[in-house]
């Protein structure tokens, strides 16, 4: 792995514990002006544990999944090396907005930021932004670190899950920000496609439990019309729960091209950068709540007419939900917030190269159950080094999929097949270490720690990621040292 962030981590130490800004422009370049210059507005639209292979425009071949999406990436610039910092969705979300790791704003799993920490929304509602978030809002604390102007639950949008009711109040807070002269800035968060999936015998008992039905899809997909990841076996039971995750996913897209419909109708999408992405990876065992691959790639679309350019696929910048807020903030013409580890990518945006974008540092600390499975993971292009601190041998994962009807159907094959059985047994329990070429192998079948012919590349990475920890403060860091560093290795 070459050092191309060598300055970014040198500067760290003048940004405090952060990782320093690294390649930033001055904004007068971007014909911002200074402070009187008309600011654009910002719609954040995250899906909710949509796999970063699942749109079509990612190479997904169910029919007809994200027409909305379709044409969403047409008209700006797709980030195929783009990853979510954490693959959980209350730290992920709090990564975005405040640009440090979760290990740094305190957010480590289902704990509110803390309070010295600053915030995207508190800049720019310093500034004279209209601020708003629709659902998710309880996964942004605490609450005064994030002054919506609006705040519209989930559960007054049908659950997060109705196109209808998203495009409905995206209209209104447009027109109220409007009307008071007013940049915006929105958060959209679509509940879809998280469990309980569309047609699932969960979402029949949620709806029994709340006394009102989810919002029904346009399109429901059968088994047969639906692709299996590569991570889990195609039996039957993990068919047929893929087909209700792709018809959530579709609902999901349908949600989208309502905001979107929303934004033109209102004659602001001129004026309007978009950001699409996902909080993690799909909701099943080898995806949500990782360090793999389908854990934390995300599909990342940025839209933003007369400043990125239309239909790019940028295979080369590595970006990660660090970067997010710097980037707003340097679009916006504001100065950066001081001590944070992401840096803006606004040059990318705008078509240049920037250099030190070749890895991204992932993590997982705590599922939503309170279990603490605490994980870091350095990605470059190519490879990926996964250190698992839980993993003893002894202790057994569990999480949010392993109550889903894939992973059942996974253990009773397990009965009688082999290979299915000790796909189990390490989704269960793990190794320490783990190393993937995930050009060669995206859904980590098979890991390469032990192999001769790659030891340069995982010292490499070993190496580097010890670097980062330290820079950062990780609490990790001296385990690594003890198990790894110090230990056999």
């Amino acid at each position: 792995m070459q050092s191309n962030r060598r300055d970014f981590l040198r500067q760290s130490a003048l940004a405090g514990l952060g990782l320093a800004a690294a390649g930033c422009s001055t904004p007068s370049q971007f014909g911002f002006g200074i402070l009187k210059a008309k600011r654009p507005s910002f719609l954040l639209f995250t899906a909710d544990d949509m796999n970063y292979d699942t749109p079509g425009f990612a190479g997904c071949r169910v029919p007809d999944i994200s027409p909305n999406l379709d044409a969403l990436a047409k008209q700006g610039i797709y980030f195929t090396q783009a990853h979510v910092s954490i693959a959980v969705c209350q730290p992920s979300r709090s990564v975005l907005m405040t640009g440090r790791y979760p290990h740094r704003n305190g957010a480590m799993g289902f704990e509110p930021i803390r309070e010295d920490i600053p915030t995207l929304i508190e800049r720019l509602k310093d500034v004279g932004y209209a601020t708003g978030i629709l659902g998710k809002e309880g996964h942004l604390k605490p609450f005064a670190k994030f002054p919506w102007d609006l705040v519209k639950k989930g559960s007054d949008l049908s659950e997060g899950r109705s196109p209808d009711a998203y495009q409905d109040t995206v209209s209104k807070f447009i027109r109220k920000a409007r009307s008071e002269g007013k940049p915006f800035f929105l958060m959209v968060n679509s509940h879809d496609p998280h469990r309980p999936f569309a047609g699932s015998r969960g979402e029949e008992a949620q709806e029994q439990k709340r006394g009102r039905q989810f919002p029904a899809p346009a399109q429901v997909y059968r088994p047969e019309e639906v692709t299996v990841p590569g991570f889990l076996p195609d039996i039957p039971g993990v068919r047929e729960e893929m087909s209700h995750y792709y018809t959530s996913a579709r609902r999901c897209d349908e949600t989208l091209g309502a905001v979107i419909r929303a934004l033109d109708e209102a004659g602001v999408s001129e004026d309007t950068c978009v950001t699409f992405l996902s909080d993690n990876g799909i909701s099943q065992p080898f995806a949500k709540t990782n360090c793999y691959l389908s854990s934390t790639r995300t599909p990342w679309l940025v839209r933003w007419p007369g400043q990125v350019p239309m239909g790019v696929v940028d295979h080369e910048h590595m970006i990660s939900g660090i970067d997010y807020a710097s980037t707003v903030l340097e679009a916006a013409n504001l100065e950066p917030m001081q001590g944070v580890d992401g840096h803006s990518f606004l040059p990318v945006l705008k078509g240049k190269s920037q250099q030190g974008r070749d890895w991204a540092l992932t993590c997982m600390n705590q599922t939503s159950a309170k279990r603490d499975y605490p994980m870091r993971c350095l990605m470059t292009r190519r490879f990926g080094y996964i250190f698992n601190a839980w993993s003893d041998g002894k202790t057994e994962f569990q999480n949010e999929p392993c109550g889903g009807m894939a992973f059942a159907a996974m253990r009773e094959a397990a009965e009688t097949d082999e290979a299915i059985a000790a796909r189990v047994r390490f989704f269960k329990l793990r190794v320490p270490e783990e190393f993937y070429d995930f050009q060669k192998d995206p859904c980590a079948l098979n890991n390469l720690i032990d192999e001769p012919a790659l030891s340069e590349e995982i010292s490499t990475l070993r190496r580097r990621l010890h670097q980062i920890m330290r820079t950062t403060q990780d609490p990790l860091a001296d385990i690594f040292e003890t198990r790894v560093v110090f230990g056999n290795r």
